[in-house]
């Protein structure tokens, strides 16, 4: 039986890293700083009139007469207008201030509210509510008011994944109803799958993206489907390490590694079909070292590896179908090496490798 820990020992969203905090002076701090400022301004300006326009040869004997003193009364007001201005936009600066927080806060609080009942949904036994679990986490990340809370969500989908859960019983009638549940359970982990690769392939910056988060798959079952193509890999960490590939297809046609971490470490490709078919590899680092192809079909067909970091560090090829036809670049590290010379009738290397049989 899977479960999942429930809401009073799952952690909570992190603290917002975005800057909303609400950070203001003190009313009569910000007003004093404020007038200084505009009176030293003024007083500059002022300054400058009388220097640039050369008015030095004041009459300081001439008497004022009514005109003049009522130029000057208007000044007065004028200055007098002009700080009361002052002062009404430094109040209504506040106010906007406090009520974009408290908007934050709010939304912030509405968001805890419904990821404790999603949390709760997905620790259910049933796995109809545990589906419900699932989409409302990911309606939620999407929705979520900052990058702290929608990384908290993943992080949440993710974990479910990494649970342990009993094999398939298979179809003896003695065990049809563990048979049914092992299904079931296995159409929420696929519907997670499905959905993360959904919102990677949005571009990144688009409402919905999870683009330049960081997913956590360390050591995750792999057997159905994922679609990852079209992804921009250009931040964040995502790991696969230790991940068994044992059914299903994963493509990561057309991604872009430009960035972030993407790793594969001891990995293990024993089924399915896992595609990088014109990857693009050309910054970050990406990493497949000791992971092990003995089953899968997997696919670097016209792949480019321009820059970065790729590495294939003792890496087994036992049995799979690997294929890096008309790939371009040089090799990544460790590969030659890895697959030996000559190389096996199953592994398939770019032309223009020298230990190309």
């Amino acid at each position: 039986m899977r479960t999942i820990r429930r809401p009073g020992s799952t952690p909570h969203a992190r603290p917002a890293p975005d800057g909303r905090e609400l950070r203001l002076w003190r009313v009569g701090r910000a007003l004093t700083v404020t007038f200084i400022a505009a009176v030293l301004v003024a007083g500059g300006v002022f300054y400058g009139l009388v220097v640039v326009l050369d008015f030095q040869g004041v009459d300081r004997t001439a008497k004022l007469d009514a005109r003049t003193l009522f130029d000057l009364v208007k000044v007065s007001f004028g200055v007098v207008a002009g700080a009361g201005a002052l002062v009404a936009l430094v109040v209504a600066y506040r106010r906007q201030r406090v009520d974009e927080a408290g908007a934050h806060r709010e939304s912030t609080r509405l968001h805890t509210e419904r990821f404790t009942q999603a949390v709760e949904q997905l620790g259910s036994d049933s796995p109809a509510v545990q589906l419900g679990g699932v989409h409302a986490l990911a309606g939620l990340a999407d929705d979520a008011p900052d990058q702290g809370l929608r990384q908290t969500c993943i992080d949440v989908l993710c974990a479910y994944l990494r649970l342990p859960f009993t094999p398939d019983p298979g179809n003896d009638p003695t065990h049809l109803e563990e048979h049914h549940r092992y299904l079931a359970l296995r159409e929420v982990r696929h519907t997670i799958l499905r959905l993360i690769g959904d919102h990677y392939r949005i571009p990144q910056g688009a409402h919905r993206s999870w683009q330049g988060c960081d997913l956590n798959l360390t050591a995750v079952t792999i057997d159905g489907p994922i679609d990852l193509s079209g992804a921009s890999f250009s931040g964040g960490t995502v790991s696969f390490d230790r991940a068994s590939f044992s059914g299903g297809t994963v493509f990561f046609n057309g991604a872009s590694f430009s960035g972030g971490t993407v790793s594969f470490n001891g990995a293990s490709f024993s089924g399915g079909t896992v595609s990088f078919g014109n990857a693009s590899f050309s910054g970050g680092t990406v990493s497949f070292n000791e992971a092990r192809f003995s089953g899968s079909t997997v696919y670097f067909y016209l792949a480019s590896f321009s820059g970065g970091t790729v590495s294939f560090n003792e890496a087994r090829f036992s049995g799979s179908t690997v294929s890096f036809r008309e790939a371009t670049g040089p090799a990544p590290d460790g590969l030659l090496a890895a697959v030996g010379s000559p190389a096996p009738a199953t592994v398939t290397l770019a032309s223009t490798w020298t230990s190309n049989p």
